[in-house]
């Protein structure tokens, strides 16, 4: 039983690591970066799709994205997401793919995008602790309906702790990667 439940708990924990990882992947580096793009909503006939659904989106250069819809017709509807979305780019469409030139960041936005990896990794950090929390009551209730006995419970709990150790350890390793490159110049 307490090895479903340290299962069941990692797996959450996962999901979390995952979404701070793909949340991550939109925030801009000194890089160009597919991710920074591809999930930018664009109007494609009426529905809303991820630009990586209509596009390929490629970075063959360090300040260079060049984005290559898979339709001309999704040139302008790609332009017009591109422009409405906080990216802060102007896109140079020259009728067959769309460039977008990134400028070099400066030191105050290098800092305010830190504090954003920052909060975004203490979010995650609080979601981890939250599992935690969960795990723990639900071995305690355990204990109280007399499934568990209260050294399993005490194992459950060191266990648990030791679970939630590692996954902060693993937020703290991919905000420092993030921050160094935001860093970098």
């Amino acid at each position: 039983m307490l090895e479903n439940i340290y299962k069941e708990t990692k797996e959450k924990m996962e999901k979390s690591i995952h979404f701070l990882i793909e949340e991550l992947k939109g925030i801009r580096t000194g890089k160009a970066h597919p991710g920074l793009v591809e999930n930018i909503q664009v109007d494609y006939y009426g529905s809303h799709l991820p630009l990586k659904q209509v596009a390929s989106i490629s970075a063959p250069e360090a300040r260079l994205i060049v984005i290559q819809p898979w339709d001309k017709n999704a040139l302008l509807p790609i332009e017009k997401a591109i422009l409405s979305s906080n990216l802060g780019v102007n896109p140079t469409n020259d009728g067959k793919v769309i460039r977008l030139n990134l400028p070099q960041l400066t030191e105050e936005q290098r800092k305010n995008l830190s504090k954003l990896v920052h909060k975004k990794g203490e979010e995650t950090r609080v979601a981890i602790r939250n599992i935690r929390h969960d795990v723990i009551a639900r071995l305690e209730k355990l204990e109280e309906q007399e499934h568990l006995s209260e050294d399993d419970v005490e194992r459950g709990r060191k266990e648990v702790q030791k679970i939630t150790d590692e996954y902060i350890k693993k937020v703290d390793e991919i905000i420092a990667k993030k921050d160094k490159e935001i860093m970098e110049v």
